[in-house]
């Protein structure tokens, strides 16, 4: 029995969804999207190094309730990449130019690893532009260092040296179960680190995984505490940057917060069990 081939395509061919580019403030955004803009918008972030289609499974099933956008954030995917210091803020500035340009005030914001940061700092310091607040797999909150170094690691081999195994290596960094990565996940990635002057934005990126850095930009006990947005901290078994205490120690730094853990997951619960995942932050966003 030949076994399916797993696609980018096969996970968008049940919802009508469209890709472009808008202008946020002067960066040329990239987004996939599916739902209409009569419905409540939510906002998807990736996490470092990472672009739009970390969400390609969680598309169709969000589109029958939001209007769900999925960016490339400022300096990754197809998105402009200026030479700025690729610090939060920046980033939440970007993400809050991306709102206003849709022409809304306000949405609901779901962000994994980084994207999770940067959706924290945006409920932290513009409680206002945030409806409800999903923080899967978070950065933020924690610095260890072999994780920092290993990050550092693959990503700057893979913009180097953008071959299959760089790319897949870099990419099962954030699965438990490796066979979630497909050759259309590979693919799609390499072409984006192939382009010209990656290997410098790369580097600018990865600020964040030095120590230095990545403190004076880290959210203290006090500032999480003033999130007042609903949020759903969620976090998996088998995350590789911060165990299942360490999430829950966030959550209970944020009034009202709840927790979930998703078993058998990695860095990616979005996409190695989405079937799960869609269902928790479906029902979270509505409410429910």
């Amino acid at each position: 029995m030949t076994t399916q081939h797993k696609s980018i395509w096969t996970d968008l061919t049940a919802v009508p969804f469209s890709q472009g580019y808008i202008d946020a403030d002067g960066i040329r955004t990239r987004y996939l999207s599916s739902g209409s803009p009569d419905k409540p918008l939510l906002i998807l972030i990736h996490g470092t190094g990472g672009h739009a289609e970390a969400y390609s499974r969680n598309m169709a099933a969000h589109g029958a309730h939001f209007w769900t956008v999925s960016i490339d954030l400022v300096g990754h995917g197809w998105s402009d990449k200026p030479t700025i210091d690729y610090e939060i803020p920046a980033y939440g500035a970007h993400v809050m130019s991306v709102i206003k340009a849709l022409g809304r005030d306000k949405a609901h914001i779901s962000g994994e690893s980084l994207g999770g940061w940067v959706a924290a700092w945006i409920a932290i310091h513009h409680p206002e532009m945030v409806e409800r607040l999903v923080l899967n797999t978070s950065g933020g909150w924690t610095a260890h260092p072999e994780v920092m170094k290993r990050i550092h690691r693959l990503s700057m081999e893979a913009v180097r040296d953008p071959n299959y195994d760089r790319i897949r290596e870099r990419l099962e960094f954030l699965m438990h179960d490796k066979a979630h990565v497909n050759d259309d996940l590979v693919e799609a990635r390499r072409a984006i680190y192939s382009q010209p002057g990656y290997v410098e934005t790369m580097e600018r990126v990865l600020c964040l995984q030095d120590m230095e850095t990545r403190k004076r930009n880290m959210l203290s006990e006090e500032d999480t505490a003033k999130i007042t947005a609903p949020t759903l901290v969620l976090w998996t078994s088998h995350d590789p940057t911060a165990t299942p205490e360490e999430g829950q120690m966030i959550s209970r730094m944020i009034p009202g917060a709840r927790y979930e853990v998703m078993n058998g997951c990695g860095h990616w619960p979005q996409f190695e069990n989405a079937p799960h995942f869609n269902t928790l932050h479906i029902d979270f966003l509505l409410g429910r």
